[in-house]
């Protein structure tokens, strides 16, 4: 039994061109991930699914029960497929998520989703937290162009932060062809 599993983040509607929090670079993002998914599944590695849900009726995007809030059709789970449901950041907080880890013997979790500086940051660092052995697909990941101190900063250097912060000290940061090439 493989001891790694993909965690698929928030990889949902609403973050696509026509939802309501598009992400910049989210289409070639989800083909990379729909690209690994494959190869996990004709490998024999777990895939678990992440779909974040907000609870409140104004909710800005993810509104609960919404087609926003349903995982993209390109990386829809297949039957037995773990989805997890989550409300926060984190994929961990308030979720099954280390249980169903534990339960199955993984030592290994590779990450890819959105968005790179928020849920994606949040989950890969509480992984390395709790012992498990993190690897980021870069390219498998998409965010926003964000603003700070009434500069707008771009997905781009948005994402290449994090992605460089999340290498120094909690993951192993590769681009998705170099992780299929091993």
């Amino acid at each position: 039994m493989s001891k790694r599993t993909i965690l698929v983040v928030d990889l949902q509607n609403d973050y696509f061109p026509t939802g309501k929090l598009p992400l910049v670079g989210i289409e070639g993002a989800v083909d990379n991930a729909a690209r690994v998914i494959a190869a996990a599944r004709a490998s024999g590695d777990g895939v678990i699914h992440i779909r974040h849900e907000f609870t409140q009726r104004d909710a800005p995007f993810f509104a609960l029960g919404s087609q926003g809030a349903e995982i993209h059709p390109s990386v829809r789970p297949i039957e037995g497929e773990p989805i997890i449901v989550k409300n926060h950041a984190n994929s961990f907080r308030g979720t099954e998520l280390k249980g169903l880890l534990d339960a199955k013997g993984i030592e290994d979790v590779l990450i890819v989703g959105a968005m790179s500086h928020m849920c994606i940051d949040a989950t890969t660092r509480a992984a390395a937290d709790f012992g498990y052995k993190a690897t980021v697909l870069h390219d498998a990941c998409a965010t926003r162009n964000l603003e700070f101190g009434g500069r707008v900063v771009p997905a781009a250097e948005v994402h290449a932060a994090f992605m460089a912060a999340l290498a120094s000290s909690y993951a192993s940061v590769v681009a998705t062809s170099a992780y299929l090439a091993r």
